[in-house]
């Protein structure tokens, strides 16, 4: 019990630092390129990765490691970070946050099929329901999107559900804060090449507003909040801590209108409290 309260302490904290991603990247997306800030926010917490890797001699992982943290890197490396910040070209902040509501039930499915895990009935009716009023939202609010954005905000929760599940798996052997370094780090050298290749022509053109998103999502969203969100899946499983994810777009709707000013409908602030009350029973029935 004391391990799983634990687990959902690191989860949250976790989320808490992931709230503030959508909201920097799209702001970054402002004056950076979608695949550049992909490759930069990379390079540099591989940098940091590295450095910390080093400084506690870790010990590499194995052959056997190699393919889960390759997917690892594909998903939550390479793969949410692009399909996001290019979702966020069509989007406001505060609609692409509200999709994070669907993360929760892509990383349950995916722990299922590769961490093993089987939660109870009751977790799925509250894992379902919280996707759906995700779901439903978007559906009722097409106005402020467009499909292409919807489409691809999809596709980021779908492998970065696949990439949560399988670093929280690994996590169990390697360790949460090593797992995602070594993913990092097995990304470097081809997303330095492609930071190099996309990186803007003029930099004076870049505002410091860009600068500071793209040091929140290297150092916060792609190192620091991993730190403890896999510690979090690793404690108190895959697919219930995972379910903490539903919380991300409320606090996230808070930075959005915060910060960038954009509009906080009464619906989405609905949308959100429902997915609190849907944590609330997968945590008290799953």
């Amino acid at each position: 019990m004391e391990q799983k309260s634990a687990g959902w302490g690191s989860g949250l904290l976790g989320v808490i630092i992931f709230s503030g991603s959508l909201p920097a990247t799209r702001v970054a997306v402002a004056d950076f390129s979608p695949l550049f800030l992909t490759s930069a926010r990379a390079v540099l917490a591989a940098l940091l990765a590295l450095a910390l890797l080093a400084g506690w001699r870790q010990r590499r992982p194995g052959l056997s490691d190699m393919p889960r943290l390759g997917a690892v890197a594909l998903g939550v490396v390479v793969g949410f970070p692009l399909l996001t910040a290019l979702a966020l070209q069509h989007m406001t902040a505060a609609r692409s946050i509200v999709f994070i509501g669907l993360l929760p039930l892509a990383t349950a499915l995916f722990g299922v099929l590769r961490g093993g895990e089987r939660p109870k009935v009751v977790f799925w009716l509250f894992a379902v329901l919280g996707a759906a009023t995700v779901a439903a939202f978007a559906l009722f609010q097409s106005e402020a999107g467009s499909l292409a954005g919807d489409l691809l905000m999809v596709a980021a929760v779908a492998v970065c559900g696949m990439g949560y599940a399988e670093g929280a798996t690994l996590s169990r052997q390697l360790g949460g804060w090593q797992v995602i370094s070594w993913a990092l780090v097995l990304s470097l050298a081809p997303m330095t090449v492609l930071a190099v290749f996309t990186r803007p022509s003029v930099w004076s053109h870049i505002h410091l507003s860009a600068w500071i998103g793209l040091a929140y999502v290297s150092i916060f969203s792609m190192l620091v909040g991993f730190v403890f969100w896999y510690r979090g899946l690793a404690l108190g499983g895959i697919a219930k801590v995972g379910q903490l994810q539903l919380l991300q777009p409320f606090f996230g709707l808070l930075l959005a209108g915060a910060l960038l000013h954009e509009p906080i409908r009464w619906t989405m602030i609905a949308a959100a409290l429902i997915v609190v009350l849907c944590v609330a029973g997968s945590k008290r029935f799953g």
